[in-house]
Formats: C-alpha cells, structure tokens, sequence
C-alpha cells in the first residue's frame, strides 16, 4: 500500500503570508491537526499544527500571519512512498501530518490517523472499505451489504452468477482487516 491509497485529497493549504485566522479555520472546519503551507507559486513551504498556534498562543505574542507560526519545510512524502516506510518516518519524526506532493506541490495529506486506521482497521473501518470496494465492482450501486464482526465479513443479497460471487468474495476477503468470509445469498 502506498500513500496516494490513503492520502486526503483534496489536500486544504495555506499560504504563508494568509492571516492565522485562516489557518485556524481550516484546522477547525476540517477537524486536522495540521495544514501544509505554500508559497505564491503553490510550491510546499511549511506546515501549521495546532501545536504550533496553542504554542504561539501561549506564549502571549499575537501572530498575524502563517509564516510568523509555521514549522519549517515538513517531513513530506510522494504518492508511491510505501505506506509501512512512511509510518516509519512519521513515528521516528514524531510527525503527525505528512504532505503527500508531486513535483513539489501538493496533491494530498497522509495524518497519523490515516496510517492507524490503515495498518490497525477496526470492524467499523474494515466494514466501510470492504463495502466501498463491492459497491464500486457495482458500478456505484449497493447490491450487496457486507457486515463485519471479529473479522469475520457476510455478504448478503443476490448473485447473478458463481463468478460475480468469486469476485465479492474475492475483493472482501483482501481487505484489510477482514479473516474470514461468508456469503449468505447465492447466485441465481
């Protein structure tokens, strides 16, 4: 797994030179703990947590704009970084929002809750992603609800054929976090 697989896009910048309001905005209005920075051009400059406003905050100093806050250029990564690599980084670099860029741009953010609920799935996630992959071999529609409990996934509804079965099956069974497979309807 990569980090375009897990990647939030699209990713929500600021510019350096913004008011902080706007920074905390979108920390706000997106529930994040950090938003990447970008120059005029769109190039990645820096990233803004919520760390670094409650530290400036506390301090008693009043920024007025990102760059008085921001952290330095971030731990980035590109879309291909294998995901266990990039966890690796983030834990060793204690970073929780990594940019994800192509050619120094942004085109995506990977947190550290995208990496737990990736690499540690619950039923809840599990059951979410496995139904997104049935529903999208079904061309967006929900023919087949699958349920998720200790790992063990039902797929319910109806088969027009064993191959259709195969493949739901198939396509659950590689989700992360799925053991076992059952499938209650048959084809016909």
């Amino acid at each position: 797994m990569h980090a375009k697989d897990i990647m939030s896009t699209p990713a929500h910048t600021v510019r350096a030179d913004a008011p902080i309001g706007d920074a905390v905005a979108l920390l706000e209005r997106y529930a994040i703990t950090g938003v990447p920075v970008v120059d005029d051009a769109g190039t990645l400059v820096g990233l803004i947590s919520e760390r670094d406003v409650l530290r400036q905050a506390a301090s008693g100093r009043a920024p007025q704009r990102v760059r008085d806050v921001m952290a330095g250029l971030p731990v980035s990564a590109w879309p291909e970084a294998d995901l266990a690599d990039l966890a690796a980084v983030m834990v060793q670099r204690d970073a929780h929002t990594v940019p994800v860029v192509t050619e120094e741009r942004v085109v995506g953010v990977v947190s550290h809750c995208d990496v737990l609920r990736t690499l540690l799935p619950t039923d809840d996630t599990a059951e979410r992603e496995a139904q997104h992959r049935l529903d999208t071999y079904a061309d967006g529609r929900r023919r087949w609800p699958v349920h998720l409990h200790d790992g063990v996934a039902t797929i319910d509804g109806r088969f027009d054929d064993d191959t259709e079965i195969a493949v739901a099956e198939a396509l659950v069974r590689t989700t992360a976090g799925v053991d076992a497979v059952r499938v209650t309807a048959r084809a016909g």
